[in-house]
């Protein structure tokens, strides 16, 4: 858990530097004008660097993150014949979807899962849990696999980095324009920004991000049942299926938060939560391959 919040911690201020210094290279140090009014084209660079900035630097470190808080080991010499097997497996699969093989490595957790990971297809990340492999027999976790390819031959990290960086945009952007709005026409501030703009600002913005994480999530989930799909074609549509089912009945995921997105199943929410949900719940993506 330390581990996790520190690595949180050491990325968070690692993007923060580094978009501050874009900012400055870009002469973006205020959003407001001499005579006090928006400078709409500066709180648009402000909004697009931190905005997009933020998704992609993340995303350019998300492979480095996902080694490190999951402990994932990467194979590159197979120790055993089931490393063999599963690097082997990858490397075929990855042929099939028209791109490089990623890396393929395991890491130590009870629950049956897998995530896939990187900035480009050709040079992706593939883990699978300990869990998943004593878990599931072979042709399932061969429809895991695949699932996870087919996130990378899709695309799917860095549209998911797109959308984000679309709607980061705009909260940052909007946020902004209504704490104007708050400290100059209802307060009637004059001169610099007082408290009312700020406590505005991040009130708009916190419920802009509401708004924004329904977006995201709604995005994600319909990548999960392309790359079910993508899974069948792969490797079959029925070991993809009782794959599913198997999973439905065991331990809820357990993945760090900024990884939950790309792992095979995530957790399981009711009512209003499941705008908030990362994946489809399992019945449906089922009822979805048997229909296909």
């Amino acid at each position: 858990m330390f581990k996790r919040i520190a690595l949180f911690i050491a990325t968070n201020l690692a993007v923060i530097f580094v978009l501050s210094i874009v900012l400055r290279l870009l002469g973006v140090d205020s959003v407001q004008t001499a005579q006090g009014t928006i400078d709409y084209e500066a709180l648009l660079v402000l909004s697009l660097v931190i905005g997009f900035g933020g998704s992609f630097i993340s995303l350019a470190m998300s492979k480095w993150m996902a080694k490190r808080s999951t402990g994932a080991q990467v194979i590159d010499q197979p120790r055993n014949s089931a490393e063999s097997w599963l690097l082997s497996t990858v490397q075929q699969q990855a042929q099939k979807a028209g791109i490089e093989t990623p890396e393929v490595a395991i890491y130590d957790s009870p629950d049956m899962n897998a995530f896939a990971t990187g900035m480009r297809r050709n040079s992706a990340l593939v883990a699978v849990s300990t869990g998943l492999l004593r878990g599931m027999p072979k042709d399932e976790v061969e429809a895991v696999l695949a699932h996870e390819v087919s996130h990378v031959a899709n695309g799917d990290m860095v549209t998911l980095a797109l959308v984000q960086g679309v709607v980061n945009t705009f909260v940052i952007f909007l946020s902004r324009i209504v704490g104007h709005f708050v400290d100059r026409v209802l307060l009637r501030n004059e001169g610099g920004y007082g408290i009312g703009y700020f406590v505005s600002v991040l009130a708009a913005q916190l419920l802009f991000g509401i708004l924004a994480s329904v977006i995201v999530m709604y995005v994600s989930r319909q990548r999960e049942f392309r790359a079910d799909a993508g899974s069948a074609e792969l490797n079959g549509r029925q070991p993809m299926i009782n794959a599913l089912a198997r999973l439905e009945g065991g331990m809820p995921a357990q993945l760090p938060e900024s990884l939950e997105a790309f792992g095979i199943s995530g957790a399981r929410r009711e009512g209003f939560k499941a705008l908030f949900m990362s994946h489809p719940p399992i019945p449906a993506r089922i009822a979805a391959l048997k229909n296909s």
